[in-house]
Formats: structure tokens, C-alpha cells, sequence
């Protein structure tokens, strides 16, 4: 080949590979295009476990995109409060919320299967229903009509049962007490005499140590210690029997999340599962410790008695029946999410019960 001959036939690769870098580089911009969003939080910057999920989730998104799509965070209050973020994703004044689905229940009781409900799945069968048991389609079938679409980004696992100024022995006891308290477990425990309050993980110390409630749940120990209710509250009572596997969710306002490119919409997907799975991780990590902390300091552990839980069973039973009868769309979930349910301790029993309860005898025998 002579060096006229070479000369044209690298100059038409060198034109061609120009063109193609020509091209590529604006489908790249196109396909990964510069979006900033805000997110509110439904709490405090100081719950490095549930607000610092959020944080995780958006540090995720960035990573994934190099920079391209950035997700500020911002807590409660700060933009807007807690129980006003629902109204503010769906009109499009933020884009986005990672907050309990269960906080906007008086809107519509379906919102509080989302979180989780009274007596309803652990941590585990939660995220099997919500990611192979069609929960999470059913719910955006349901948070459509409020504009809205939503995936699990976060699960603290099993909750505690609140913290009380007095012991809590019989259903006596409840009777009358202003307990402050999430989602639909107000509406059951309601029927066993206790007066709920709905007040935001902040406000709930002040209204504690005031004396304007009895008592409160929040979390567990972690969260509970970091808030401060062990210095205003001696008793704290387990299980958290409305709380058993509480799912915190990224909604995202609807339109937002059409427009988004369809690879952004997998990246957030994803991002919002390692959310899911990192909260987890780090309730399970830090409550142990915390809880050591906590008995150290004075607080006395109590178990809620079995005519309580037994009570407080049917009074939800009971509910569910009732919100099942006059709302169609409540039912249909329900049952979906009660049948997991029932499915999934038909195994647990035998496979995570027993090998957990031979683990625990082993642990109080000092043997682990």
C-alpha cells in the first residue's frame, strides 16, 4: 500500500471515530441529563438511622449518575413538616419525601398498611410481600390517586412497646392514659381505653417531660435514648405490637418520576433498596449496645401482659373487619398483605422460631 493510499484510509477512520464522538456525546447528556430534586425527610437530622437512610439513598443516586442527579435532603420542618409532605410531593412543591406512609392514614387507612399495621408482618415478610408478594404494586396502584408512586427505603425492624410514667399490668391501667402514638395503632388502642396522640418525633420529648401525655412510642433504643426519653419516662414496655416490621418509603411525585430517564428510574430503585437494606442493618447493629445503655441508666423493662396483647389482637381484628366493610380498596390490600401473613408464620415457626428461640436459651445460658 502506498502512503497516498494509507494516508485516505486512516484519514476516513480518523473522520469516522470523530463523527462517532461527535454523536456519543450528546446521546450521553441526553441519556444522563443534569436534575437537581429536593427530598424532605419526616425526621430530624439527629436519627442518623432513619433520617441518615435518606442520605444513604441519595449519596447512592449520585454515585450511580457521576453527579448528573443530585438529591438534596432536607429534614422535617425544614421545608416542610412531617405530616404535611404527603400534600407538598403530590403537588409538586418538593419532588420527593422519604417519610411513613402510615403518618397520612386519616387520609385514607390504606396508607397505613404501607408502613405496616397493628399485629401485621415482621421485618422479613414485609420486604417478601412488598418485593415478590405484589405488595409494592398494589400500594402504587393505591398512591396513584394522590399522584404519588413509592419504594421501600427503609425497615427498622420489630419496634418497643413505649415509654410510660407508671406501670402498665392490666387493661385497667390503659384506661384513660394520653399515649402518643403512629399510624393505626391510635384508631385500636383506642378500643381498650387509651387516648392516642399524633405528635412528630420531635415535639414528642417536650410533651413527655411536660406532662401533656402519659406516655410515648417512638423507635427503640437507639433512637429512643438519642431523643432522650429515658431521662422523662422509667418504664419502657416490649413488643411494639403495632410496629413489627415498620417499612419507611421514598414517594416520589408522579410526574417527576415520568419524566425521569428510564435509567435514573432504575438507579432509584435501586439506591431506595440498599436504603431499605442499610437501616435495617444499622437498627440491628446499634440497638443492642443502646439497649445496655438504657437499663444501665435506671430504665425498667416491662412486658406487655398477655391479656393486653391478647386484647389489644382482637380490638385490631376487629378494626380491620370494619375499615374492610366500607372501604374496597383497604380490603383489597389487606388481604393481600394478611394472606402473606398467614403464609409466611406457617414457615417462620418452624425455620426462623426455632433456630432464634435455641439461640436466645444459649445466650442467657452465657454460652454465645
Amino acid at each position: 500500500m502506498d502512503r497516498r493510499s494509507f494516508i485516505k484510509k486512516t484519514g476516513a477512520v480518523g473522520a469516522g471515530a470523530a463523527a462517532a464522538t461527535a454523536l456519543a456525546a450528546p446521546a450521553i447528556a441526553q441519556s444522563m441529563p443534569k436534575i437537581t430534586w429536593r427530598c424532605t425527610s419526616g425526621f430530624p437530622k439527629a436519627l442518623d438511622t432513619i433520617y441518615g437512610a435518606a442520605e444513604v439513598f441519595a449519596a447512592a443516586v449520585n454515585e450511580a449518575t457521576d453527579g448528573n442527579f443530585n438529591i438534596q435532603v432536607f429534614a422535617a420542618g425544614e421545608i416542610v413538616g412531617t405530616l404535611e409532605a404527603l400534600d407538598a410531593v403530590s403537588n409538586g412543591t418538593v419532588e420527593m419525601m422519604h417519610n411513613c406512609s402510615y403518618y397520612f392514614w386519616g387520609k385514607d387507612p390504606t396508607f397505613g398498611i404501607g408502613t405496616g399495621i397493628p399485629f401485621g408482618l415482621n421485618a422479613r415478610m414485609t420486604n417478601g410481600w412488598l418485593y415478590e408478594g405484589g405488595g409494592t404494586d398494589l400500594l402504587n396502584e393505591f398512591y396513584a390517586n394522590y399522584n404519588t408512586i413509592a419504594f421501600p427505603a427503609g425497615n427498622t425492624g420489630a419496634q418497643m412497646g413505649g415509654w410510660f410514667r407508671k406501670e402498665i399490668n392490666t387493661l385497667d391501667d390503659l384506661k384513660g392514659l394520653k399515649f402518643r402514638i403512629g399510624g393505626m395503632g391510635g384508631k385500636i388502642i383506642e378500643k381498650v381505653g387509651v387516648v392516642p396522640q399524633g405528635i412528630p418525633g420531635g415535639d414528642i420529648y417536650p410533651a413527655l417531660e411536660k406532662g401533656a401525655i402519659d406516655g410515648a412510642e417512638w423507635v427503640g433504643p437507639y433512637d429512643d435514648s438519642k431523643l432522650g426519653f429515658n431521662k422523662v419516662a422509667p418504664y419502657y414496655y416490649y413488643p411494639g405490637w403495632w410496629e413489627g416490621g415498620v417499612t419507611v418509603h421514598n414517594f416520589i411525585n408522579l410526574e417527576k418520576w415520568n419524566e425521569l430517564p428510564k435509567s435514573y428510574q432504575a438507579i432509584v430503585k435501586s439506591a431506595s433498596a440498599l436504603a431499605n437494606s442499610v437501616m435495617m442493618a444499622r437498627y440491628d447493629t446499634l440497638n443492642p449496645k443502646a439497649l445496655k445503655e438504657i437499663a444501665a441508666s435506671g430504665t425498667q423493662l416491662r412486658p406487655y401482659s398477655q391479656q393486653i396483647l391478647e386484647a389489644c389482637f382482637d380490638a385490631a381484628t376487629e378494626t380491620y373487619a370494619e375499615l374492610s366493610a366500607e372501604n374496597a380498596t383497604f380490603k383489597k390490600v389487606h388481604d393481600s398483605y394478611m394472606g402473606y401473613r398467614r403464609e409466611g408464620y406457617l414457615w417462620q415457626q418452624l425455620s426462623e422460631y426455632n433456630f432464634d428461640t435455641f439461640q436466645m436459651l444459649q445466650q442467657r445460658a452465657g454460652k454465645l
